[in-house]
């Protein structure tokens, strides 16, 4: 929501004249010491690359599914210190970047993605509770609002859509009534409640959870351990690491936007940096001046969004609108902190809850998010099968991880599943051009999306041509 006025010039400002930068999630005296890094030689049947969800999941259900091959996991900081421990803790059934990318670029298939994606949900809340993870797993839903009356009449012909194809189980449009019964924001005009689609988590302690089920399954983990080489060695794949090496039958990478051992996969993905704040503890005066009881997560319908939710203490966390992409695309730890992002994204939580006055901040944080071209998770073998890869989640990967480990494992057994045969899985995203043609289109691309917005959503010329193309982005 591009705030328009505020109740007190710069009052905003002393808001964050405390907050650390430094991710919340990661801030916990439950951080788990991290495992030894890997020293000498080490053989297994599988190696997973990277400890965030992605190779996390990779390496459990592998054991799930056969508790006697030899898993091995290494990950080059430590598990979850990455997006897996930064983003906002918002776990989607979907596994398309919402339902509407998914029914402009898999139509025939989209019911299909949709039911799988519930069961994909439904599988980790049953780990959740399977492996006791202390991660405040809340199946709350989320609420999609609009805060212009075009955004208001845009979500309610897109419900009257979903209707019609049969994808609305589930979702509730409400009024400007209703969302604010809800959430009280004077700039709410309009949401629609996807009510079991989505759970909100602690993503640091889910990412701590999964990694103590691993150790307790058998997998060994190393940390600070970064793969540094892939190659062939004999029927199987050796990978080099600073103190050692590994030899594996079969390689999963989950690496993401960190530069993939597969050379040819690294053009399908360019770092966006995402940012966030979080609140301090509201009061129970505070929290019922906004009367957000039901606890759901929220996120705005215009192109350059916030998210925002409840975590179990009861901060806010607001995150989102501003998406930076470094030019050549590197990943930085210096990207990870940006004050004039903080300062905006403050600005506007005020304009979306004057209520909140005088509330502080606590932290302030960023990271790097795995941006493809059609904003939804790609996959794909090399070496003969004998490697799998994932990657391109675009900021929606705290449930659709699990899917794509899945997938990952189907590839690298050779086996034909309702996984592997889907178009989603079997085809991939257009590939970003080199520089400097990356950041001149999507500096353009952003450009455009804003004036989108501040121009009642009418989409221009570029974006136009994007949507021919089955790159355009509008959520």
């Amino acid at each position: 929501m591009a705030p328009r006025a505020m109740s007190r010039s710069n009052d905003w400002t002393k808001s964050l004249s405390e907050a650390q930068p430094v991710p919340y999630w990661l801030d916990d005296p439950a951080r788990p010491r991290p495992e030894p890094a890997l020293t000498g030689a080490e053989t297994c049947d599988l190696l997973v690359v990277g400890g965030g969800y992605s190779g996390l999941w990779t390496a459990l259900i592998a054991k799930e599914r056969d508790p006697q091959r030899d898993v091995v996991l290494v990950e080059g900081r430590e598990v979850g210190w990455a997006a897996s421990g930064r983003n906002g803790g918002f776990c989607a059934a979907s596994l398309t970047h919402g339902l509407s990318n998914g029914l402009t670029r898999w139509p025939e298939e989209i019911h299909k993605l949709e039911e799988l994606g519930v069961r994909n949900l439904d599988a980790i809340e049953a780990a959740v509770a399977r492996h006791s993870l202390d991660c405040d797993f809340e199946r709350t839903g989320e609420i999609d609002v609009a805060t212009e009356p075009y955004q208001a009449r845009e979500l309610k012909d897109w419900y009257e859509e979903i209707r019609r194809r049969g994808l609305a189980d589930g979702i509730e449009y409400l009024d400007a009534e209703a969302v604010r019964e809800q959430v009280d924001s004077p700039t709410f005009r309009a949401g629609l409640h996807d009510r079991r689609g989505v759970a909100m988590v602690n993503p640091a302690r889910l990412a701590w959870g999964l990694k103590r089920v691993c150790l307790g399954l058998g997998v060994r983990l190393y940390e600070h351990t970064p793969a540094l080489t892939l190659r062939p060695y004999g029927a199987g794949m050796a990978v080099r690491t600073p103190y050692g090496g590994i030899r594996a039958r079969t390689v999963a990478l989950g690496t993401n936007i960190f530069p993939n051992l597969v050379r040819r996969v690294r053009s399908y993905t360019v770092p966006v940096y995402d940012y966030a704040l979080m609140t301090e503890p509201l009061t129970a005066g505070q929290l019922a001046s906004i009367g957000w009881k039901n606890r759901q997560g929220l996120g705005d319908s215009a192109n350059q969004f916030h998210y925002f939710r409840l975590s179990a203490d009861n901060r806010i966390l607001w995150g989102g609108y501003d998406a930076i992409y470094p030019y050549g695309g590197r990943v930085r730890a210096e990207y990870d902190d940006r004050p004039e992002t903080y300062a905006k994204l403050a600005r506007h939580f005020f304009t979306c809850f004057p209520q909140l006055e005088g509330v502080r901040f606590t932290h302030a944080w960023g990271g790097a998010i795995d941006t493809c071209s059609r904003f939804s998770a790609f996959f794909g073998t090399a070496h003969r099968g004998r490697v799998a890869y994932a990657a391109g989640y675009t900021g929606l990967g705290v449930g659709a991880t699990r899917f794509g480990a899945e997938v990952m494992l189907d590839l690298l057994a050779g086996e034909r599943t309702e996984r592997t045969e889907l178009e989603m899985v079997r085809k991939k995203p257009l590939p970003f051009p080199p520089e400097p043609f990356a950041w001149t289109g999507i500096a353009l691309t952003k450009w455009s999306l804003a004036r989108a917005d501040e121009h009642d959503g009418r989409r221009n010329l570029w974006l136009r041509a994007m949507d021919r193309l089955g790159l355009g982005f509008d959520s």
